[in-house]
């Protein structure tokens, strides 16, 4: 367990912190999370693992009976009918402990479920296809429910690929057409998009946020001053309000009350003003497997800046950082730092050294103590003998 004195970060509770050490079973309950003014987010995410597992990052969905999927490392806690949830798999870079979990996964799904998206970075394309031409696949054209991967690959220019695998064929590859990144997006739905952008690993690897779209909440007073009651239309409006429809879209209201049931149609744009309160949605980071450079700094400054809550990698203890270095890989120091200054208002570490077994509280202070003091940036390099920069100590009053 964690020692009390590390529980009481500023902005983390202890649902959280729970969080990281949880068993296989507290990953089967996620609570509801709200925002300050008490509206309920449109998901939950939680590490798939402990601090010392595989990377990766499970995002349930309230009320949508669908989850996302940030690396594919191992997710054997995750039970089938949580993997069944999963609708778009966000692959950051295809080291084993980020996507060996590819083969448990399609065993779940295969003759399940109709489809997956595979999201990855340079030649993701073809390595899921030399992961599916591993396999003899004789009978799974017979399959009721016939399975297609929309495999999407994305490039350092922004420029993607696209192919289809399905069961109907035994998996062959059908290529699809082309497409680009704009904005930073490589993936938008009406409840919510997500972004990423390529961090140095000493290779491509994808950092992630996924966001929220503005969040509505019905004002329950004013509804009854309106003289209507609850229904599936709200859904419809809520809906209608987080795709940018226009003010004039109309909404088929309907409702039951002891007098029996009625029907009105009324705009976007009357409902709105009449019974919901709109807020900012919430924007949740997923940043693993990268140095600690200037180039990196400057990438993940606008992508995360502001972001509620953070899930970051935090491989080493900073005592160690030329051994973090030569790994590609940040300190604790380094994580902790990076979160405070592109103004995370929580924090969840993980991905450490199995080196520190013993030592996980020590790591997770080192976080805190970056995030929340006032202390000098530590060093950022340009290259990889270089451990001092003094660039590296103004990037943020550059960035932000």
């Amino acid at each position: 367990m964690i020692r009390s004195d590390v529980q009481r970060w500023q902005g983390i509770d202890a649902q959280r912190l729970r969080s990281i050490n949880r068993s296989p079973d507290e990953c089967d309950t996620p609570q509801a999370s709200y925002s300050g003014n008490g509206m309920r987010h449109l998901f939950e995410p939680r590490l798939v693992n402990g601090p010392f597992g595989d990377p990766g990052l499970y995002v349930d969905f309230r009320d949508e009976r669908r989850a996302l999927l940030f690396d594919l490392g191992d997710i054997g806690v995750l039970p089938p009918r949580k993997l069944m949830r999963v609708s778009h798999v966000f692959v950051s870079h295809t080291h084993m402990d980020h996507f060996a979990g590819f083969d448990a996964f399609l065993r779940v799904v295969l003759g399940r479920k109709e489809g997956i998206v595979l999201v990855g970075g340079p030649g993701f394309v073809a390595q899921v296809e030399h992961k599916l031409r591993a396999y003899t696949w004789n009978v799974v054209h017979r399959y009721a429910v016939a399975l297609v991967l929309d495999v999407r690959e994305i490039g350092p220019d922004g420029r993607g690929l696209r192919a289809r695998f399905s069961s109907r064929t035994g998996f062959v590859r059908e290529p699809c057409a082309p497409f680009e990144i704009a904005d930073d997006v490589i993936h938008d739905e009406a409840l919510f998009r997500v972004r990423g952008r390529f961090v140095d690993h000493e290779m491509p690897c994808l950092a992630f946020v996924v966001e929220e779209k503005s969040r509505a909440r019905v004002a329950k007073d004013r509804l009854a001053a309106l003289g209507v009651s609850t229904g599936a239309w709200l859904r419809d409006l809520k809906r209608a309000v987080l795709a940018a429809a226009a003010p004039q879209t109309p909404i088929q209201v309907r409702w039951r009350d002891r007098l029996g049931e009625h029907a009105m149609t009324r705009s976007v744009g009357e409902l709105t003003t009449a019974i919901l309160d709109v807020a900012p949605g919430q924007r949740v980071g997923y940043v693993t497997d990268l140095r600690y450079t200037d180039a990196n700094l400057r990438t993940l400054a606008p992508l995360l800046a502001g972001v509620d809550q953070l899930f970051i990698e935090s491989v080493f203890l900073d005592a160690d950082r030329a051994h973090a270095q030569r790994k590609n890989h940040l300190t604790a120091r380094q994580a902790g730092q990076i979160a405070r200054e592109v103004g995370a208002r929580a924090v969840v570490p993980f991905h450490f050294s199995p080196r520190y077994g013993q030592r996980a509280a020590e790591v997770i202070a080192e976080v805190r103590a970056a995030w929340s003091g006032p202390e000098s940036p530590p060093a950022a390099a340009d290259g990889r003998d270089q451990e001092d920069s003094d660039a590296s100590r103004s990037w943020t009053r550059a960035m932000l």
